[in-house]
């Protein structure tokens, strides 16, 4: 496998121990927050500026991240078009009642993949039988005009291969593993997303990577 697949994920990650002990947003300094989600304050003030303009900033900023996650959480590029889509929708309708205060107070990020992850929770529920996650040949990662060619046919490789594991993941460990390493969240936002003790939220990363170390070994898989 190659040293890196879409989004901020990195293969490194599977092969040695997971877990950063990140500093809690909440619990941060205005600087750390800005250094955790740089762009969190210019999309909040275009918010407050103009619903519309600001929604547009919205998408803008953090459409990749959303996309990314839905993808490796569904493993099948047209329902995560549709998980991106539904989220953002969501979204919008939500900031339609959102007061000042309230937006101030708004963590972008980390709230739009709390609206994407309960909508991906839903349609585990509400599917009587879930399809095995699509070879990436039918979800390819979008293209890279800067890429070469052999890079390119290795990414993809790597990243079909990626989606087969997760989807042997639990729910709660792929949740938390794809927040972690591909939305790039640290362990206090995903706790927050997910809303589950940061404690738990650790060990559900742990024992993920773990489980894809063992598949990636039985695989026979090269780091």
């Amino acid at each position: 496998m190659t040293d890196e697949i879409h989004g901020p994920v990195r293969l490194d990650a599977v092969q040695h121990d997971p877990v950063r002990q990140d500093a809690a947003p909440e619990q941060a300094g205005h600087g750390e927050q800005d250094e955790a989600d740089p762009v969190a304050a210019a999309v909040v003030t275009a918010l407050a500026g103009d619903l519309d303009d600001g929604f547009a900033a919205l998408y803008e900023a953090y459409r990749g991240t959303v996309f990314s996650t839905a993808l490796r959480l569904s493993g099948r590029w047209a329902e995560a078009e549709d998980l991106s889509a539904e989220a953002f929708l969501r979204a919008y309708r939500a900031l339609c009642g959102y007061g000042p205060e309230r937006l101030a107070a708004l963590k972008p990020r980390a709230w739009l993949l709390t609206i994407l992850m309960n909508h991906w929770r839903n349609t585990l529920r509400s599917a009587a039988r879930r399809p095995p996650p699509g070879p990436l040949e039918d979800a390819p990662d979008p293209p890279d005009p800067a890429e070469g060619v052999e890079s390119a046919a290795a990414r993809h490789e790597t990243g079909r291969e990626l989606a087969g594991l997760l989807a042997r993941l639990s729910d709660a460990q792929r949740a938390a593993v794809v927040l972690r390493h591909v939305a790039d969240l640290p362990i206090t936002e995903i706790a927050a997303v997910l809303k589950l003790p940061e404690g738990t939220v650790k060990s559900h990363i742990s024992r993920g990577l773990a489980r894809l170390r063992t598949l990636h070994s039985t695989q026979g898989g090269t780091p």
